[in-house]
């Protein structure tokens, strides 16, 4: 995590995501809420964004920082932990824990591939 210096100087980190997602605005919409985020959808990338992206991106939820793509459950841990104290102590004590990176992507996998299901209760149109 940088230091608080570094984060006042630096642009805030993207968070690009699928804006044709219900599910997926909401969840951007919730992480801008609580914390500091550049939301760029999917349809609203630049050829340099795009370029930054690995392939298949459409595939998941990406955090661009200034020195760093995150991508699917990477990405929505970084992006967490960027949004409070009480994640970070978490995200810290699981990453301690054997084969959580592992568990981190299933757990993503297994959300992301019912993205439809949550959208019909926590969906919205865009962010």
């Amino acid at each position: 995590m940088p230091r608080a210096d570094e984060r006042r100087s630096a642009a805030p980190p993207r968070l690009v995501y699928d804006d044709d997602c219900g599910f997926c605005a909401w969840s951007a919409a919730l992480a801008d809420r609580y914390g500091t985020f550049e939301l760029v959808g999917f349809g609203e990338l630049t050829p340099d964004q795009r370029a930054r992206l690995p392939d298949g991106y459409e595939s998941c939820v990406h955090l661009l920082t200034d020195d760093a793509v995150y991508s699917c459950g990477e990405a929505t841990e970084q992006t967490l932990v960027r949004m409070g104290v009480a994640v970070r102590l978490l995200v810290s004590a699981l990453r301690r824990v054997p084969g959580y990176p592992k568990a981190r992507e299933a757990a993503y996998r297994w959300l992301a591939d019912r993205r439809a299901i949550w959208g019909r209760f926590l969906g919205r149109k865009s962010a």
